[in-house]
């Protein structure tokens, strides 16, 4: 679930939820597949041609959403890393064969 309308908002923010209740929490997605969302209004899947996806992850709509429907939004998104050290262990398994250690990366937040 990305919002519910009202009759006026046109535009909804792409999140993802991790948990549910009161733990939950809703993250902003700002690097979405943008030709992967698609987007149900009461559980009916809306025609792209309703709707466009900035590469932020703003959804707008041509015509708002109606008073209490709810807008959700099926989608796949990238998320920003950088290497977390300055080298990379590599191990030697065989003749033309071996694997990284380890290979730490921290979420770059935009």
């Amino acid at each position: 679930m990305i919002g519910d309308g009202d009759g006026e908002r046109d535009a909804f923010q792409l999140v993802k939820a991790y948990g549910e209740g009161a733990d939950a929490y809703s993250r902003p997605i700002t690097k979405p597949a943008t030709v992967s969302v698609n987007i149900a209004i009461d559980g009916e899947v809306v025609s792209p041609a309703a709707y466009s996806v900035s590469d932020l992850g703003i959804v707008t709509f041509t015509e708002p959403p109606a008073d209490g429907a709810v807008v959700s939004a099926g989608f796949l998104f990238d998320t920003p890393v950088r290497f977390d050290i300055d080298r990379l262990d590599l191990a030697i398994d065989g003749f033309g064969a071996g694997h990284a250690v380890a290979i730490p990366l921290v979420e770059i937040r935009l």
